[in-house]
């Protein structure tokens, strides 16, 4: 994902703005691994191998994406259907 597009992209839930985490970033400042987050409603939308994963929830796999959280060292709040970080991950990014 090229951080030119940065400036285009908002929460796909309620069209807030997003923070960026950036885990792998290579040449021509292009984002590898990273996550979002959506300071108004805590989703996360991680970007994994340049593609950001920004699909509705009831489209997401939370089995396929925790491994990768769990990588960056994050977890998810636990609660089933929710794509949102633990208040522990969500102090980690901010920090």
């Amino acid at each position: 994902m090229q951080r030119s597009l940065l400036k285009k992209i908002c929460c796909p839930f309620d069209k807030s703005d997003l923070s960026l985490t950036v885990f792998n970033e290579g040449a021509n400042e292009e984002i590898y691994e990273g996550v979002f987050v959506c300071l108004t409603c805590n989703r996360y939308y991680p970007i994994i191998y340049s593609i950001p994963i920004m699909s509705p929830d009831e489209y997401r796999e939370p089995q396929l994406e925790l491994p990768i959280l769990k990588r960056w060292g994050l977890s998810s709040n636990g609660q089933a259907g929710t794509f949102m970080l633990s208040e522990q991950s969500q102090h980690k990014l901010q920090g």
